[in-house]
């Protein structure tokens, strides 16, 4: 499948020259010659914007803003505007990249690729983390549920809750203060005895299909850890 570029530029020559270079790279390309134009586009779910700044109406940096929170792709400024101040504007509400003009064709093709290799590993991650495999023992963080040799474990919320902090965060250990705090809320009205009573809970449900791994580690007066790693 084609990647999707949205070209937002009111220099019709900007435009065009980028357009070229971008279908000759191989890429679908889209373009708006302001941010109304541009908010339109955004249904196809571009996997890139190209955005500049000094545009008439809304200008590329009130267009960022706007949409940073809607969608998820990088964004690059393309701009006249070269100070520090610029540039620092533009990365910080949300730009992925900032470039000047005039600038290299060679270079922003070479940005271009490199964000979209990034974001498209960022994507394939996310996906992966979705399904987490120990030896026996398989997480399913978007069903909630945890095998163990092809075998349901019967957890509650909580105890589920407790295995995928840990499980995420393998030979990273977490305080029983912590691991309350995370799954019951800084404002829950309980204490950290809680905490030890669901680990020991799920060792058992977890042994009881395979008793010969010790999943969950204690760390005496420290806290408990994810100790197998991932096969």
């Amino acid at each position: 499948m084609q990647e999707k570029i949205l070209i937002v530029d009111d220099e019709a020559d900007i435009v065009s020259l980028l357009d070229q270079a971008m279908t000759a790279e191989g890429y679908q390309v889209l373009t708006a010659s302001d941010g109304t134009q541009a908010l339109d586009k955004l249904s196809v779910n571009p996997d890139l914007i190209i955005l500049d700044v000094m545009m008439p109406g809304m200008n590329g940096f009130e267009l960022c803003q706007m949409i940073r929170d809607e969608v998820n792709c990088p964004i690059l400024f393309v701009s006249a505007r070269q100070t520090e101040a610029d540039r620092i504007q533009g990365l910080s509400i949300g730009g992925d990249d900032y470039i000047t003009k005039p600038f290299s064709l060679r270079e922003l093709k070479a940005r271009v690729g490199a964000h979209l290799r990034g974001s498209k590993r960022i994507k394939e991650n996310s996906v992966e983390r979705t399904l987490l495999r120990y030896g026996v023992v398989r997480i399913d963080l978007k069903g909630r549920e945890v095998h163990v040799n092809q075998s349901v474990v019967p957890l509650t919320a909580k105890e589920f809750d407790i295995v995928e902090l840990l499980a995420l965060h393998p030979g990273q250990v977490f305080s029983k203060e912590q691991i309350y705090d995370r799954i019951w809320g800084l404002e829950a009205c309980g204490d950290t005895s809680t905490v030890t009573e669901h680990i020991k809970k799920i060792r058992a449900k977890l042994a009881s299909r395979d008793s010969e791994s010790s999943y969950i580690s204690t760390l005496w007066g420290v806290g408990y850890k994810w100790e197998r790693s991932e096969s």
